[in-house]
């Protein structure tokens, strides 16, 4: 039997934890053999990359096959070229980036991502990609 093709794409911080519940539900339901998930995240929902108990769900997910992705595009908005965030507030730790998106204490380079997030160019081709290869999109 042919594997179940899922692509969960999060692009807002507060979707995790649907998209978590969405991906322990069908690996419960079909088994982790029979469903390839991938998770591509974008905008702000990068942010997740950096928070531990987030990590730590991930990880366990990526040990049963599930693919986390995040969007190049979105790592350098959030520090573009490494450079600290512009900071709206200096006492309130948030920072805003150029295009507004406002994040806490976040900034991040791929080099700091755990190994089992790979890093693609641009969120919107691999959605458009992974779609054109018979994956159900899934917006949590």
């Amino acid at each position: 039997m042919e594997k179940y093709k899922l692509l969960l794409h999060v692009n807002e911080l507060r979707r995790w934890d649907m998209a978590f519940g969405n991906m322990r539900k069908l690996i419960a339901d079909v088994g982790e053999n029979a469903v390839d998930i991938v998770v591509l995240a974008n905008g702000p929902a990068v942010t997740a990359f950096t928070e531990k108990q987030m990590l730590a769900d991930m990880r366990d997910l990526a040990i049963k096959g599930v693919n986390f992705l995040a969007c190049r595009n979105s790592i350098k908005e959030l520090c573009p070229g490494g450079e600290v965030c512009m900071l709206d507030d200096p006492s309130s730790n948030v920072c805003i980036n150029k295009k507004g998106f406002v994040f806490k204490d976040v900034c991040m380079a791929e080099e700091s991502l755990s190994p089992f997030i790979k890093v693609v160019p641009t969120g919107i081709t691999e959605i458009v990609r992974r779609q054109s290869e018979g994956y159900a999109y899934v917006k949590p």
